[in-house]
């Protein structure tokens, strides 16, 4: 691979990091418990710690590839 599009894949890699973050804080938000109604806290927090996991296992492989790439 030419190490310009290795260098640019690389920061998309870091840019995914980025994404996931993201998802993962709108995915947090929306599942919290509200006084108007929204899911219990005891499932918001087992939401939250199920989808931590996927989060941080893509987020891991992800920095992986970064790193290997740049």
């Amino acid at each position: 691979m030419p190490p310009k599009i290795a260098r640019l894949a690389g920061l998309g890699a870091f840019g995914a990091c980025a994404a996931f973050v993201a998802l993962f804080a709108l995915l947090a938000y929306v599942s919290r418990h509200t006084a108007t109604g929204g899911m219990t806290t005891a499932l918001a927090v087992v939401t939250w710690i199920s989808l931590g996991l996927v989060f941080a296992s893509l987020i891991a492989v992800h920095v992986m590839i970064g790193r290997r790439l740049l």
